[in-house]
């Protein structure tokens, strides 16, 4: 029987979507009577469709009795995830060309990477970058010549926009077609390390560099558990790709089957078939559930707490951080991976990878068993796939192969879930709670407060920190500069605390996977711009940080304050940034899945 609390909240969830699911539904259902849209099509709209096709290709795709899949990619070559992607086009097109059916790349979409723009000007432009990449994969799928889709991305806003894009022709079966990680590089302890003896001068910037070449060091996921890797565990775990598929080495025979398996098998799957299983009836409140109790148990990304909320509203579903926060009561800690320990997202694959996750929850009876995949049963989601004298099979996952990784049965790292919500005088927020020590998890200090990660790195420099202190760096929400990941923050107060001091801190900017053993409350909304009592705070105002109770306040006394006025020109202007000054007027809070979608 299904945990009651995961009942009560996917039947929350389903009630208060019912309009707008409903309105979901029968927009995707028009578009299912439609039929083979590609037979629609007027002649001069195929020949245009197939003119740069081979000989064999047009003969495929003009016989509508075969299979067009379509291929939504993000592909490049400078971001490490999504470098191996190069030659799966070609490789879908071969699987799907020995089954009479064919494949077309019905467009890219851009792929931009947080771990490069940390701390410059395009991580103003990086969450923003999710929504349009979920206009381009609607546009890409608009010639509506497709029976089928398979998305092509991993990282952070990357596979979230492609889901929420791809729900918009959600009469057609899609899946994600995932390329895996890179091999472990240095341990995570030592980039620990040497990012904070930079931080405090105590190294130059030969050493980090080299530090870093050696984590980050050739094609696959950053190894670390943050938001790209989060995205592989969720969407498996919700049934959006082969079974154990998430965290397969790129160059292995394993990775290279199972993405001629995820080929032939979503062929079989199109509009008219016995098989047909649209995305519609894959994504609804109980995937979403699924989703986010893998999200916690896991200790993922806080940036999900945002992407989840956008990516339900695109599926008609109406979710809340209260429902997160009420999974998260019930939900254990299972796994510990960098951030949340020093182990990486390889040894967790060896210790079970996602299908030892998912039959651990499912003992704990906290999956919708019942929830609809891509492919097969959600019973296949506890399986592990494996290449047995040269052929792709699943077998039952077994107990967990490395203990301080995945929890065994019958034991767990943390009774409650990674991610916790604050209420209080000061708004509501997210802290990442997964990693940080029980002494830690309640800070009471003073404000000092900044307009930017750029402040505190100098203030720090300047020897202006030494002291207990809540850092508040506000004007650094969605509509003030596209809500910035702050990641040059964690070297700085790492050190703070190391030194003795009680330190944590207060934004309505982002931190993703990387909070770390500081207490963060982030995603604060209201957000300083739009009038949040965080714009009110000045240096020296006592603050209380309390991821126990779930409160976010201000013990001094606010009344007859303005907020404070910032100018913003420099954060929304240069390098590209003044074209997204539409996002920033439309963009909703944090809580509402920053987007300028409905």
């Amino acid at each position: 029987m299904t945990h009651s609390v995961i009942s009560e909240v996917t039947a929350r969830i389903r009630e208060r979507s019912v309009s707008r699911r409903q309105a979901f539904l029968a927009r995707i259902q028009r578009q299912a009577e439609q039929g083979k849209t590609r037979a629609a099509l007027a002649c001069g709209n195929l020949a245009h469709a197939v003119a740069a096709s081979s000989c064999d290709e047009k003969g495929r795709i003009l016989d509508m009795t075969r299979a067009n899949v379509g291929i939504v990619t993000a592909y490049n070559d400078m971001l490490s995830a999504h470098q191996p992607y190069q030659g799966y086009p070609d490789q879908i097109k071969a699987a799907l060309a020995e089954l009479g059916h064919s494949a077309q790349v019905a467009g890219g979409v851009p792929a931009m990477c947080d771990g490069v723009t940390q701390g410059q000007p395009g991580m103003d432009m990086s969450l923003f970058s999710r929504d349009l990449i979920a206009q381009a994969t609607a546009l890409s799928l608009s010639h509506n010549t497709f029976d089928a889709t398979l998305l092509l991305g991993i990282c952070d806003k990357i596979a979230p926009g492609q889901i929420m894009g791809a729900l918009s022709h959600a009469h057609l079966p899609t899946a994600f077609v995932p390329a895996g990680p890179m091999a472990s590089g240095i341990s995570n302890d030592e980039k620990v390390k040497v990012r904070q003896q930079y931080a405090a001068g105590e190294v130059g910037r030969d050493a980090l560099l080299k530090m870093e070449c050696g984590a980050y060091h050739s094609a696959g996921t950053c190894t670390f558990y943050g938001t790209a890797n989060t995205n592989q565990l969720v969407f498996e775990a919700m049934g959006l790709m082969l079974p154990g598929s998430a965290f397969v080495h790129p160059h292995s025979e394993l990775r290279r089957a199972l993405t001629d398996e995820a080929a032939r098998r979503i062929s079989a799957m199109i509009p008219g078939s016995p098989a047909y299983r649209p995305l519609s009836k894959v994504i609804d409140e109980r995937s979403l559930v699924n989703g986010l109790v893998a999200l916690l148990a896991s200790g993922g990304s806080t940036n999900h707490s945002i992407h989840m909320v956008a990516l339900a509203r695109a599926a008609g579903l109406v979710l809340t951080w209260d429902d997160i926060s009420d999974l998260s009561d019930v939900v254990p800690l299972l796994v510990r991976m960098y951030p949340n320990g020093p182990a990486d997202v390889n040894a967790f694959e060896q210790a079970g990878g996602v299908p030892g996750l998912m039959r651990r929850l499912a003992e704990a009876d906290l999956l919708n068993m019942d929830a609809v995949p891509v492919f097969g049963e959600m019973a296949d989601y506890l399986t592990r796939p494996a290449l047995v004298d040269g052929k792709l099979v699943w077998q039952p996952v077994g107990e967990s192969r490395d203990p301080s990784v995945l929890s065994p049965s019958g034991a767990v790292f943390q009774a409650t879930g990674g991610t916790k919500l604050l209420a209080g005088n000061l708004g509501r927020a997210v802290v990442k709670v997964s990693a940080v020590a029980p002494e830690y998890r309640v800070i009471e200090a003073p404000a000092r407060v900044f307009s930017s990660q750029h402040a505190v790195e100098a203030a720090y420099k300047a020897g202006d920190l030494n002291q207990d202190a809540v850092i508040v760096v506000r004007h650094n929400g969605p509509a003030a500069n596209g809500m910035p990941e702050l990641h040059k923050l964690m070297p700085v107060l790492g050190n703070l605390q190391k030194a003795g001091h009680k330190v944590a801190l207060v934004t309505d900017g982002r931190l993703s996977g990387a909070s770390g053993k500081i207490p963060a409350a982030i995603h604060v909304t209201p957000e300083a711009l739009h009038g949040g009592a965080i714009g009110l705070l000045q240096d020296g105002d006592l603050l209380r940080v309390d991821a126990e109770s779930g409160r976010l306040d201000c013990l001094t006394d606010l009344s007859g304050r303005t907020q404070a006025e910032i100018d913003l020109t420099l954060e929304q202007e240069g390098w590209g940034r003044e074209l997204f000054s539409v996002m920033r007027r439309a963009v909703s809070s944090a809580e509402c899945g920053a987007t300028i979608f409905d």
